[in-house]
């Protein structure tokens, strides 16, 4: 009979990886309901290290900023690509982050042997490349790649406040907080936010003109109405 331990499925580094650079590669904005997602590929210098690199959710701002001009400083090469609004609408967020890590690795400077990508799922690529699970937290390449793709993002919201300020992009980077589709409810959406999330969809809806009234052989009025219940999900910002 087989034992539990050889039936657990477990993942491993491959026995014939091929020598060479390696590459670590993240993403930032899955979940806003505006603006890019952004996705950075990292090669670290390993005669060059970095103390303090970690998932970037658990540093503060300083921190990342501050890691950030490390990483660009001490790093073999980076690569920070993004895929936009309009690709997000039209792919969905999940084939958009995906092109925007292919674009992150196809824009580095040197060519990696082999890829790892936070998360379970892979980019399209012409390297070896391998998913991790929480490896934003365990390998340092990615780490370096979740600090450059966040700080990116932050830097592109505080943009979009100065364009928009009555939305508070600088507040709560374009997730779904109260504030946020507060914001939505009174101005509408703007060109940056995302058409295929609910929220946003939602707050389009409430502001389409009524139907207006038909009148049926002069003497009778039909109107068309028509009720949609939209779950809105409240989020914090990070």
């Amino acid at each position: 009979m087989r034992s539990r331990k050889f039936l657990k499925a477990e993942q491993a580094p491959l026995a014939w990886d091929a020598p060479g650079l390696l590459a670590g590669v993240d993403e930032a904005g899955r979940g806003p309901l505006a603006g890019p997602v952004v996705a950075a590929a990292v090669i670290l210098d390993d005669e060059r290290p970095i103390r303090g690199l970690a998932d970037s959710k658990t540093l503060t701002a300083l921190q990342r900023e501050r890691l950030h001009d490390q990483i660009m400083a001490k790093a073999l090469c980076c690569s920070i690509a993004q895929a936009s609004v309009e690709e997000i609408d039209t792919h969905n967020i999940l084939h958009a982050t995906m092109l925007a890590m292919r674009r992150a690795v196809e824009g580095l400077r040197l060519k990696p042997a082999k890829v790892l990508v936070d998360g379970n799922r892979l980019p399209q690529l012409d390297v070896l490349a391998e998913a991790i699970v929480k490896g934003d937290a365990r390998v340092k390449a990615i780490s370096a790649a979740s600090i450059l793709a966040k700080v990116h993002r932050d830097r592109l919201c505080e943009q979009l406040h100065q364009e928009f300020p009555h939305y508070g992009f600088a507040g709560h980077k374009g997730y779904g907080t109260p504030e946020h589709l507060e914001a939505l409810l009174q101005h509408g959406a703007c060109v940056h936010h995302r058409r295929s999330f609910s929220p946003v969809a939602a707050a389009l809806a409430r502001m389409t003109p009524t139907v207006p009234v038909v009148q049926v052989e002069s003497t009778l009025t039909a109107v068309a109405v028509q009720t949609q219940v939209v779950a809105i999900e409240l989020r914090p910002a990070p």
